[in-house]
C-alpha cells in the first residue's frame, strides 16, 4: 500500500466517508521513520523529489554544540540520552531526536575556558601537589597572564552550569533533525531552561 500523507482517506468530523475520487499521489508519499540511535556513526542518503538529497542518521556520536553565552561551539561526543518529553521509551533505547535532552563531554568547553580566562572549571577547591607541578611546568608571557586576569575579572559564569563541569558531563538539547539532515546538532542548556529539565529528571528519578 505505501505510506500516504493525503487527507482524502479520512472521515468527515461528523463521521462520513468521503469518496476517493483520485488514487494515491506521487507528491503525497511519506516514508517509514528510520529513528537515530546512538552509536558509531551510520547515515545513508535518500533521493527525494526533484532530485534533492536527505541524509538519514542511523546511529551517531558526535555532533557540534554551542555554547551561547559564551559564544562558542565545539564538536563533543554525545555520552548519553537522559530526557525526551513525548516518551521514556526513546530514553530506554538511547534514540537521537530533535528536542531531545543529552549528557554531552564537557572537555573540550573545559580546556577553551582555560586557555581564554586561565580558570580551570570543575576544579576541587583543594588541588593535589602534582596539580599545581604541572600548572607550573606550563609557562606563560605576563602579557597572556595579565590579558587572561583582565578577562576573567568581567566574566560571570551560571552556577548551574558551572556545577556540571565536575562531573564532566553537560546537559544539552538536540536542535537538528538527525533523521533529515544527517546531524546531530544543539546547544548547551542554561538559565531557565536549564532548571527547568532539571526539575524534571528529578521528578523522573523519584518515581
Amino acid at each position: 500500500m505505501g505510506i500516504s500523507r493525503d487527507s482524502r482517506h479520512k472521515h468527515y468530523k461528523t463521521g462520513g466517508r468521503s469518496n476517493a475520487s483520485i488514487k494515491k499521489r506521487k507528491y503525497e508519499m511519506g516514508r517509514p521513520a528510520t529513528l537515530c540511535k546512538l552509536g558509531a556513526k551510520r547515515v545513508r542518503s535518500v533521493r527525494c523529489r526533484g532530485g534533492n538529497m536527505k541524509y538519514r542518521a542511523l546511529r551517531l556520536d558526535s555532533g557540534n554544540y554551542a555554547w551561547g553565552s559564551e559564544n562558542v561551539t565545539k564538536k563533543v561526543r554525545i555520552l548519553d540520552v537522559v530526557y525526551n518529553a513525548s516518551s521514556n521509551e526513546l530514553v530506554r533505547t538511547k534514540t537521537l531526536l530533535k528536542n531531545t535532552i543529552i549528557q554531552i563531554d564537557a572537555q573540550p568547553y573545559k580546556q577553551w575556558y582555560l586557555k581564554k580566562f586561565g580558570v580551570e572549571l570543575g576544579k576541587k577547591k583543594k588541588g593535589d601537589k602534582k596539580e599545581e607541578a604541572a600548572e607550573e611546568a606550563e609557562k606563560m608571557s605576563r602579557h597572556v597572564v595579565f590579558k587572561q586576569k583582565a578577562r576573567a575579572s568581567k566574566q560571570k559564569l551560571d552556577p548551574a552550569v558551572e556545577e556540571q563541569f565536575q562531573s564532566g558531563r553537560l546537559l544539552a538539547c538536540i536542535a537538528s533533525r538527525p533523521g533529515q539532515c544527517g546531524r546531530c546538532d544543539g546547544y548547551i542548556l542554561e538559565g531557565e531552561e536549564l532548571a527547568f529539565y532539571k526539575r524534571k529528571l528529578e521528578r523522573k528519578k523519584k518515581a
